[in-house]
């Protein structure tokens, strides 16, 4: 027999179960005030929410983020921050994305797998492709149903960085180049997977953001 086909990512919302939605963007974008409205919107319509975050959102996940995240640790090379990433994802996808699916939960997810693509891939320079292939070796190809990409500009993305209090995080205080590449690479993954992406204006005002998000988001539930 020939070689088999290689099958297309799935998702849980295909197969009749939750709903899978991630933010994603570049650092400043936004991400964390809009996904944490929509979370409130859609408990309020009645349905279940898991809110969570990559790297993150178990014991092993929020122990690799701070050794991602904290300077203290020192520098990482990309395909070093790629393999602790993948790892965090995978403990999250087992124990917390997958089980949320199965009891027909809608997962919000602050950053999943093209966040990979986007940084390491984009900014670290790893190659895009790359990094896709090891991303369906740790999710077994399941991707959210909705992406929601906040776009900005690098230079507003570090303005709105620099006005928060409290220091910068080890992949925020990167140099304006790095964040470039990285918009550019969400972009990139935009086009190409332009059937599960709303691509949005992250300059826009927050109330009006929202009113777009759920638009595109009410659609699913």
């Amino acid at each position: 027999m020939g070689a088999e086909a290689k099958q297309p990512a799935t998702t849980d919302a295909a197969r009749g179960r939750g709903c899978f939605i991630a933010f994603e963007g570049i650092e400043g974008c936004g991400k964390s005030t809009q996904i944490h409205r929509l979370a409130e919107r859609i408990r309020t319509a009645g349905r279940r929410v898991l809110l969570t975050r990559e790297p993150g959102g178990t014991p092993v996940g929020e122990g690799i983020r701070r050794l991602l995240l904290e300077p203290e640790y020192g520098t990482l090379d990309g395909l070093t921050e790629l393999f602790l990433l993948l790892a965090s994802r995978r403990s999250h996808l087992e124990e917390r994305i997958r089980p949320a699916l199965e009891r027909g939960e809608v997962v919000l997810c602050d950053r999943y797998a093209d966040s990979s693509v986007a940084y390491q891939g984009g900014g670290r320079r790893l190659g895009l492709e790359r990094v896709e292939e090891l991303n369906r070796l740790a999710t077994g190809g399941l991707m959210p149903d909705l992406t929601i990409l906040l776009d900005l500009s690098a230079v507003e993305g570090l303005r709105r960085i620099t006005a928060r209090p409290g220091a910068e995080d080890r992949l925020e205080s990167e140099a304006r180049a790095f964040h470039e590449r990285v918009r550019g690479a969400y972009l990139e993954i935009a086009r190409r997977r332009g059937g599960r992406y709303r691509v949005l204006d992250g300059a826009g005002a927050v109330a009006g953001l929202a009113r777009e998000i759920w638009e595109a988001v009410s659609r699913l539930l």
